[in-house]
């Protein structure tokens, strides 16, 4: 009996020493979740928008906030914004702050059109975009960087997409060669949303042209495989933000290909000739004014020597005219002079 009992109380210890075990496993266990819930590197976080839109030749504003592991960090850091894909993409700015400074210094902005909104000692990376064209459309990721060892630092996963929307616009309208002696025409407009685009023209009315094909995801091509008539043939690309037209003409020489080409060549000679007739004639006539100018001034100045030398000569210095006389002939004189200037 004595036996039993001893057994009962040796397997009640036993109990109770794996409770024990138990319960220190557990709390050792919670203890090693804490740990990794409170690692540094599970603390970075990042926050921006999934898309934001904004209309072609404005501005757009790309949100990024953040969160560090580092209650107050005031040393350097660096900012960065890639566009395409995370951390392989190119970089489309980067700026870098002092220690204990909250002006971050521009190192790298595209085209000149990137420029920090936010403050990064405020855990801020907002970024805003100048003068939007549709090429900047597309995903781009924001990065900080603090100095330190190879945790502090972090960069958006999924980054903030950026639509930039725009009317159409015919970028290109064209008539090309075809096959058998025919003719094509080809029109590409770009816009976003991508328009549609329609031909219409002799015989065509207005339809939807064949054909179409995305360039660089905002740009249409619409071909016109056979031009059968001469006129105008117009081109209409349409979205929701509005339409733009342009048309080009088509005449073609109905006549033998040799008449046609012999046209030509006579018309360019012809051309030619009349552009070397007016050269020639005005120099011509240049050449004979500048002959009567020169005719015109070279009497004048012999005239009015030979009146006083042949004064002088009939009556010499001792005999003198008398006055009425020399009136009269200076009087005869002037006139004469006068009209010629």
């Amino acid at each position: 009996m004595a036996g039993s009992f001893q057994l009962l109380a040796c397997l009640a210890c036993v109990l109770q020493m794996g409770s024990l075990v138990k319960s220190t496993r557990d709390a050792l266990e919670n203890v090693l979740n804490t740990e990794a819930h409170n690692d540094p590197a599970q603390r970075w976080s990042m926050q921006v928008p999934a898309e934001v839109s904004a209309e072609a030749g404005n501005a757009a504003v790309l949100p990024c906030t953040f969160t560090h592991p580092h209650r107050h960090y005031d040393g350097a850091l660096t900012a960065i914004w890639r566009s395409g894909e995370p951390f392989a993409g190119p970089q489309v700015f980067r700026c870098t702050a002092a220690p204990g400074s909250e002006l971050c210094q521009t190192a790298l902005s595209l085209h000149g059109r990137f420029r920090l909104l936010g403050n990064p000692r405020r855990n801020d990376l907002s970024l805003r975009v100048e003068r939007l064209a549709l090429a900047d459309g597309g995903r781009y990721f924001c990065r900080v960087e603090f100095t330190g060892n190879a945790h502090d630092r972090y960069e958006s996963r999924h980054g903030v997409r950026l639509r930039v929307t725009a009317a159409p616009r015919i970028v290109n309208i064209s008539v090309l060669p075809g096959p058998a002696h025919a003719f094509r025409a080809l029109c590409t407009a770009e816009g976003e949303p991508p328009p549609a685009l329609a031909w219409s023209g002799p015989t065509l009315g207005n339809s939807s042209a064949a054909g179409q094909g995305q360039g660089h995801g905002y740009q249409v091509t619409a071909e016109l495989p056979a031009l059968t008539r001469d006129g105008r043939y117009t081109c209409t690309a349409a979205n929701n933000l509005g339409r733009a037209e342009a048309s080009v003409y088509l005449f073609r020489f109905h006549g033998a290909p040799g008449a046609s080409t012999l046209a030509l060549l006579l018309g360019a000679l012809g051309l030619k000739a009349l552009l070397l007739l007016g050269i020639l004639g005005a120099r011509a006539t240049r050449r004979r004014l500048d002959h009567l100018v020169a005719q015109d001034t070279a009497p004048r100045a012999q005239a009015q020597e030979s009146n006083y030398e042949n004064l002088n000569q009939v009556h010499p210095p001792g005999q003198q005219l008398p006055r009425v006389c020399c009136e009269e002939l200076l009087r005869h004189h002037h006139p004469v002079i006068h009209h010629e200037k």
